[in-house]
């Protein structure tokens, strides 16, 4: 794998995924397969800013892989987070476990939209007797929680395979998912299983992997 094959995917990528409306493929390489293929022992990158979602994402690919009968690595698996994204670092990591194939997923796009919400304000009462019969003294208390907001994201993800023998990227594809993030709900890394099935459903599709 040439120097300037690896350097074409060294990228950044880092976000809270919460909901998940969809994943589907916008373009994927239709040519014939390299002589080398299917490939039988694939080292995985996800390229992000964030150690975690490397690693969710990988570990999903290589489970989606591993289905498949393709045996697969993944690179967070060999380092921790010290250990810097490099050229070398990847070329290492392939010759160590002696991969034929590397697979690369990176991000492609990313555009945002934020609605706001209103929140309902909140009242609390407090009845009491006074000294003067049948008088009532009613106290109110208001609450007004800050407008929060709901994200719209609209995510896509380009991913690479590399052929150790050719020395060259023999697939591509790209994928896009509406992500929804709303204001009150925790994390949910359910796109990561999505976006890894639907990689590893193309490379099986385009004879890139066997079954």
């Amino acid at each position: 794998m040439t120097s300037n094959s690896w350097r074409k995917v060294i990228g950044v990528f880092s976000i809270v995924l919460v909901a998940l409306t969809g994943t589907q493929v916008a373009q994927a390489q239709k040519e014939a397969p390299p002589p080398d293929a299917p490939y039988q022992n694939i080292l995985v990158i996800f390229l992000a800013k964030s150690f975690d979602s490397r690693r969710y994402l990988e570990t999903e690919i290589v489970k989606a892989l591993d289905e498949q009968g393709t045996t697969a690595v993944r690179s967070t698996s060999m380092m921790n987070t010290k250990v810097p994204m490099t050229t070398e670092t990847f070329r290492a990591q392939a010759a160590e476990i002696g991969a034929d194939a590397v697979l690369v997923t990176q991000l492609a796009d990313l555009q945002t939209t934020g609605t706001v919400v209103n929140m309902r304000p909140q009242s609390t009462y407090n009845v009491r007797p006074t000294w003067y019969f049948n008088v009532w003294s009613v106290e109110l208390t208001e609450y007004v929680a800050p407008p929060a907001m709901n994200y719209e994201h609209k995510l896509s993800l380009a991913t690479q395979l590399y052929s150790v023998q050719e020395k060259d990227v023999v697939w591509a594809m790209e994928s896009n998912s509406d992500i929804l993030q709303a204001f009150d709900k925790g994390p949910d890394y359910s796109i990561f299983v999505k976006e890894a099935n639907g990689i590893v459903k193309e490379l099986r599709r385009s004879d890139m992997i066997g079954k």
